[in-house]
């Protein structure tokens, strides 16, 4: 399974992911985690390659997952592999990643943030987790990195409540690095990334394993959230609120 909506390119020692799906708001189909579980792959095994960086487009990062995959899975569908090796791979990542975020940032496209080590955004982007309006849970590892790193409060707010994360807001409570002008962001990023590429590649592994910690209490929540939002896709208020919400799209 390919995809033609995420575009991998080489700048030096630095890999870029490019979600690249205009026309749906960069929505995330399995065929584009298959294609970004691959890249992660090739590029964690190439010596080459010492810095992830993942980017979309001007106006959004991400709509988040694709709903007619959704859609599909409430109706009796599974989630797919595509989906749970993506998640693997990016919570096992042992060379840093650094992303960029303008526009919308919506469910996946918030959460694939908290495994990044360094997320550049700019004051107006918008971060927001509609996870339990949508009767699902969080997921990604959410529930477990989102209080670590912002608190109690402030995560529950985004994961639970729905509330939306400006980029500034977001810096503020220490989802992301910090936030910078709409017309340099990306070149803060690849300038962050290249920075990272030039460190002694061992020792910044060791750093960044020792920060994260163990990555088997990561796992386990994924795993946890996997069952729970596998469960929830397939309940009756999942199938109201997907209804609802599609009802609303149409009527928008």
């Amino acid at each position: 399974m390919t995809s033609t909506h995420i575009e991998i390119s080489r700048d030096g020692a630095v890999q870029v992911i490019r979600l690249n799906r205009p026309e749906k708001k960069n929505a995330i189909t399995r065929a584009m985690y298959q294609a970004m579980t691959a890249a992660l792959d090739a590029a964690e095994a190439d010596e080459g390659v010492r810095v992830h960086v993942f980017l979309g487009q001007p106006e959004f990062f991400s709509s988040g997952n694709d709903l007619q995959d959704f859609m599909a899975a409430a109706m009796g569908g599974d989630m797919g592999q595509e989906v749970l090796a993506f998640l693997e791979r990016i919570a096992t990542l042992k060379k840093p990643a650094v992303s960029g975020v303008s526009g919308l940032a919506i469910g996946i496209g918030t959460t694939i943030h908290m495994h990044c080590d360094m997320t550049y955004a700019t004051p107006d982007a918008q971060f927001r987790t509609p996870f339990v309006d949508l009767a699902l849970v969080p997921e990604a590892g959410s529930s477990l990195l989102a209080p670590a790193a912002m608190g109690y409060q402030r995560a529950f707010a985004l994961l639970a409540a729905g509330e939306a994360f400006t980029g500034e807001e977001a810096a503020a409570a220490g989802l992301i690095r910090a936030t910078v002008p709409a017309e340099i962001l990306e070149a803060e990023v690849m300038a962050a990334a290249h920075r990272l590429a030039q460190k002694p590649p061992v020792a910044l592994s060791i750093a960044k394993a020792l920060m994260k910690g163990d990555p088997g209490a990561l796992r386990e929540r994924i795993a946890e959230e996997v069952r729970h939002f596998a469960a929830q896709l397939r309940s009756d208020e999942a199938r109201a609120a997907f209804m609802a919400f599609m009802s609303r799209k149409k009527d928008g």
